[in-house]
């Protein structure tokens, strides 16, 4: 086997397999053939500083995707190779690049959005996020993230996955999902993993023993709500731009500040939720805790991050409400918004004008998306994903 990299190359030798050799003796002695390759080439006798600069180096020329995925490629080859990628790769806040997975969980760049673009799939209720390679070009971008509606008979959810294929919630890419009420008014995203700032876990059906692919059987998937989204009430039928809030609840006001902190995941981690080995989690619904009423916003919103929609100016000669989306949005659409910071933040009025999500419509089943600090693309997408749903009682 002959590996080359720009001018790096090593090679594996194999010698002549006998036809009376199992199947298992063949792997086990090409794992040993290659192991020892390995250890001969001169990667495994380069000096540590010299493998740095090498790896910095591809790290810094391929600074985009679809050439970005040598970057993760290096940080699969072993251990050390991947704890030196981690340190080299800096998260999307810093670089303003989406490189691994984690980096979906990270707030995006401060000063400039990240450009994304939502495909819908009407035949089987999908939706799916694409890193935009290239504002012009009509292909697929850097496949980011998938998300599945599933109604229900009080609510409907949308299963969030790192997998464009398996979306679901029994796939170990399962990271989270939206759930609305029966209206589609308010709106709950779950983070599946226990975020970094302490948030309850909220046990239900879906808080299951995930994939056996994993390391443990016994590490289940939780519900932790990290943000709640609320549209107005259309009471009196008026026409208009919708009326929404978002309460992030893992990240503080002060974010949207300059010096302001978002807290940053750094890798995922898996939820240990005390059960009894009697009770399954799939126990009776009696169980379930996440059908009880939440506290009011007002109630919860203390020292956290509120987002509104930015209102809209009424055209006179276009006679229709119009949002400037600097040429990222070219249809109409009640599913048009652009988030900023709420007044109730108390922060100041050039925070409140700087857009940190905007959504909208550019062609038949094609939306962009574009977000940044200090929200992650989860998030935005999550956010995004609550515009689809159907809305009895707002419009």
């Amino acid at each position: 086997m002959i590996m080359e990299r720009k001018g790096f190359e090593f090679k594996f030798g194999y010698s002549m397999r006998s036809r009376s050799q199992s199947h298992s003796e063949v792997i086990a002695q090409d794992s040993l053939l290659g192991l020892d390759g390995l250890k001969q080439s001169c990667w495994a006798n380069m000096p540590p500083e010299l493998l740095r600069d090498v790896l910095m180096r591809i790290e810094a020329s391929e600074d985009s995707w679809p050439a970005r995925e040598h970057v993760v490629a290096c940080a699969g080859v072993c251990r050390s190779w991947r704890e030196i990628m981690k340190e080299i790769v800096k998260s999307p806040q810093v670089s303003g690049k989406l490189t691994f997975p984690i980096s979906l969980k990270q707030p995006g760049p401060r000063d400039s959005l990240v450009q994304c673009y939502i495909k819908r799939n009407h035949s089987n209720k999908t939706y799916y996020l694409f890193l935009g390679l290239n504002q012009a070009s009509t292909e697929d971008g850097k496949f980011l993230l998938s998300a599945r509606k599933c109604r229900r008979a009080t609510h409907t959810d949308y299963i969030i996955s790192l997998n464009c294929d398996d979306v679901s919630r029994g796939s170990n890419t399962y990271i989270g999902k939206l759930r609305s009420n029966f209206l589609g008014t308010k709106f709950t995203v779950y983070d599946a993993h226990p975020p970094i700032y302490g948030a309850k876990v909220t046990k239900s059906r879906s808080t299951r023993l995930v994939s056996l692919k994993q390391v443990s059987p016994r590490i289940p998937a939780g519900n932790y709500p990290i943000a709640h989204v609320s549209y107005d009430l259309n009471v009196l039928g008026s026409r208009g731009p919708r009326i929404m809030h978002c309460v992030m609840d893992a990240i503080p006001a002060s974010a949207v500040e300059p010096g302001g902190v978002a807290p940053t995941q750094t890798q995922f981690l898996h939820s240990r939720i005390d059960t009894s080995p009697s009770i399954p989690f799939f126990r009776s619904k009696s169980t379930r805790m996440d059908n009880l009423p939440s506290l009011p916003l007002t109630c919860q919103n203390e020292g956290m991050l509120v987002l509104q929609n930015k209102s809209p100016r009424w055209h006179e000669q276009l006679q229709c409400w119009c949002l400037n989306f600097n040429g990222r949005v070219t249809v109409a659409s009640v599913k048009n918004f652009q988030l900023v910071a709420s007044p109730k933040n108390g922060v100041s009025e050039q925070a409140q004008e700087n857009v940190i999500l905007q959504f909208g419509k550019v062609g038949k089943d094609v939306f962009t998306m574009d977000y940044q600090y200090p929200i992650s693309a989860f998030e935005a997408f999550a956010i995004c994903l609550s515009s689809f749903d159907t809305k009895i009682a707002c419009e």
